[in-house]
């Protein structure tokens, strides 16, 4: 965090021709000092000059856009504050390390009584970034590798390397950030990659190579983001075991999507927020750009935060989502939806709900989720720093489906099939917060299902998670 300094627009004086030398015969007087009280938030003042002191390659029109409302500054509070939020717009352009801010009477020729030069001291990042480590996870160990060019036009855009080369698989990813000078949250993205998953609920492994290019802007309260991807998929099995229907759904095949994303976030934060909504809306279109898989894509995502008594928060979340195939050709694994785990219906395995074959979980083409949660801080403390502040103990209770459905039946029998099968848990559990960007989670579940009559999970559970936002 940087530092906002400040001088008194009418310094002291240290001497005057009123007092003389105190001599040795100087009969010494009491005087009481006069009393002077002045309200700063209502002295006018007029902010003349903005410098900027450790620039280098960053170009003059950014840095305009990112401080033209301090010169709108009309007093000494709102030149601070405005002086602030500078400072903030600057960090968020990820192009310096530190910035601070000093606040000064005008000096010069031309200094009015009232003017203000107002002084950010920055540090740039330098031209190349890197980073190096190992991870060790799903039986492989990798050595990742990563480059990064902040600032490289002087216009706050970033190229980004980065690669994993590991003793199963090796995998890359390129990337272009480019944003608008002086609107940061309208920007433009492309990626050039190859990742490879391995995902052991489903015996499968699948390999991505592509490239996608990413428009972000936002329209009133809301930010939207448009997508287009062209990706060359590779699918296998991960294990000799691997069932018939995932071993038939090997093979390649080249999908390009246009894709669109809505956002509207009113919370006061993504982790562990005390009020306000949130809602997601996405629909992927694949192809009528190319490619040999077709289908239409809809899901969202709703979130209502209240805050109670006693700081405690009751959250309501529902998501739903579902899968067209176009044509003849049915769904593909990779393009599935599929629930379970802490991060959608806790109490059950990752992506554990839904059909399955020899247990190979095979994902769904339609799912909902839904979730009731009570944030308290008992038996912390709210407010006084330390635990009260980062832990959360949390009760819940969630429910929700996924299955495939026969588009022939019509409306009322998607809904039908959506009721029917449904799995749901309650508990209770503890939230860390990390951060800004995820939450760590300790969760004792009671897990319930039904299929056909016969129960599929029942018992008690104890689980972790890690959520990232």
């Amino acid at each position: 965090m940087g530092t906002v300094h400040a001088r008194s627009l009418e310094p002291l004086p240290t001497s005057s021709p009123d007092f003389g030398a105190i001599g040795e015969e100087a009969e010494l007087v009491e005087v009481k000092p006069e009393t002077k009280q002045e309200i700063l938030e209502n002295k006018d003042v007029i902010v003349q000059h903005v410098h900027f002191d450790g620039l280098g390659r960053t170009k003059d029109d950014i840095i305009m856009y990112e401080i033209g409302e301090v010169f709108k500054a009309k007093n000494l509070i709102d030149v601070m504050r405005k002086s602030h939020e500078a400072r903030e717009k600057l960090l968020r352009l990820g192009i310096f390390r530190q910035v601070d801010v000093l606040i000064d009477t005008c000096q010069g020729n031309d200094a009015l009584p009232n003017g203000l030069d107002v002084t950010f001291e920055v540090t740039e990042l330098r031209r190349l970034t890197g980073s190096y480590n190992t991870m060790v996870g799903n039986n492989e160990g990798s050595m990742v590798l990563g480059l990064k060019l902040p600032n490289i036009l002087g216009r706050a855009e970033k190229v980004t390397f980065q690669f994993s080369y590991g003793t199963k698989e090796t995998s890359y990813g390129l990337s272009l950030f480019k944003p608008q000078p002086g609107h940061f949250e309208r920007n433009i993205s492309f990626n050039v990659y190859k990742v490879t998953g391995q995902f052991p609920w489903s015996s499968l492994r699948e390999t991505d190579r592509g490239i996608s290019t990413e428009v972000n802007f936002p329209i009133w309260k809301t930010n939207h983001t448009l997508k287009w991807e062209t990706v060359w998929r590779e699918l296998g099995c991960l294990s000799r075991t691997a069932s018939f229907s995932v071993r038939e759904e090997s093979g390649h095949s080249l999908k390009s999507s246009v894709s669109h994303a809505m956002v509207i976030d009113s919370r006061n934060t993504p982790i562990l927020p005390k009020r306000g909504a949130l809602l997601k809306i996405n629909q992927e279109l694949a192809g009528y750009t190319g490619g040999d898989v077709s289908f239409l894509k809809e899901d969202f995502e709703l979130q209502l935060n209240k805050r109670l008594i006693w700081d405690s928060v009751l959250s309501a979340s529902l998501w739903g989502g579902m899968l067209l195939p176009i044509g003849d050709k049915p769904s593909s694994i990779a393009d599935r939806f599929y629930l379970g785990g802490p991060t959608s219906v806790r109490g059950f395995s990752m992506y554990s709900i839904g059909p399955q074959s020899e247990g190979d979980y095979l994902g769904g083409e339609a799912y909902w989720a839904g979730g009731l949660h009570l944030y308290t801080p008992l038996p912390f403390r709210p407010g006084q720093g330390g635990f009260g502040d980062l832990f959360r103990m949390h009760f819940f209770l969630n429910a929700g489906n996924l299955c495939n459905l026969n588009y022939g039946e019509g409306p009322k029998a998607h809904l039908q099939k959506l009721a029917e099968c449904i799995r749901w848990s309650y508990g209770a559990g503890i939230v860390l917060r990390l951060g800004n960007i995820a939450r760590l989670e300790l969760n004792y579940c009671i897990p319930m299902g039904v299929q056909s009559g016969d129960r599929i999970c029942d018992g008690v559970q104890f689980g972790a998670g890690i959520r990232f936002l």
